[in-house]
Parts: C-alpha cells; sequence; structure tokens
C-alpha cells in the first residue's frame, strides 16, 4: 500500500500559494482609499439663475487628472 501524504501536502501548499497570489493581487488591484478625515468638502453653490453652472470642483479636477497621459 502506497504512502498518499506528500502528495495532499503538495496539493495543499500550492493551493495556499495560489489563494496568497491571489490575495496579493487583489489588493493590488483595489483603488487606494482616502480616510474619511482626509477629505475636504465645498461649501454648497447656488446654481446661477441664466443655466450655465460649470465650475471647477474636486471632481472634475480629478477627472482631469484621470485623462492626462
Amino acid at each position: 500500500m502506497q504512502n498518499r501524504q506528500p502528495h495532499s501536502s503538495r496539493r495543499s501548499f500550492f493551493s495556499g500559494a495560489a489563494t496568497v497570489g491571489a490575495a496579493a493581487a487583489a489588493v493590488v488591484a483595489l483603488p487606494q482609499v482616502m480616510p474619511s478625515d482626509a477629505t475636504v468638502s465645498e461649501p454648497a453653490r447656488v446654481a446661477p439663475e441664466k443655466g450655465g453652472g460649470y465650475h471647477l470642483s474636486a471632481h472634475v479636477k480629478q477627472y482631469y487628472k484621470t485623462t492626462q497621459l
């Protein structure tokens, strides 16, 4: 009768290594999250009476950063 212990040990080793690799890839792929204390709130703006209303907000600045090459 053959001893099957080394095969299950190798199998669990490779399974664990694959799990650790997948977890590391997920951490790298996730976006960085800023702490809630570091967020800056802008004062609410009143909409203009004749339309328009474009202003350079933090959201727009972030969009412009993502479009730069």
